[in-house]
């Protein structure tokens, strides 16, 4: 079972959403589906807008499909762009 290091760029609705509450139900839905080691980091768009950047490790076999739906799935949560994938090694 090989693991993946994802990075996945997540924009919210408005300015307004509270990103904090977003990475929090992205870090409890993610780790039920075996995520580990996930960070976040905020990275200013325009206008008042940041993107949530999210860094995770999963099972390889979870595959993007997973990600992708259990993060548009999150209130407040306009789009999740998946911006890199890449198997892990040591």
């Amino acid at each position: 079972m090989a693991t993946v290091v994802i990075i996945v760029k997540i924009m919210p609705d408005s300015p307004e959403a509270d990103l904090s509450l977003i990475s929090d139900e992205a870090q409890k839905s993610l780790s039920l589906e075996g995520a580990k080691n996930i960070s976040f980091e905020e990275r200013p768009i325009a206008f008042g807008l940041k993107a949530l950047v999210m860094k995770t490790d999963m099972p390889e076999e979870k595959g993007t499909d997973i990600v992708e739906s259990k993060l548009s799935a999150i209130p407040h949560v306009s789009s999740v762009t998946i911006e890199d994938y890449r198997r892990a090694f040591g």
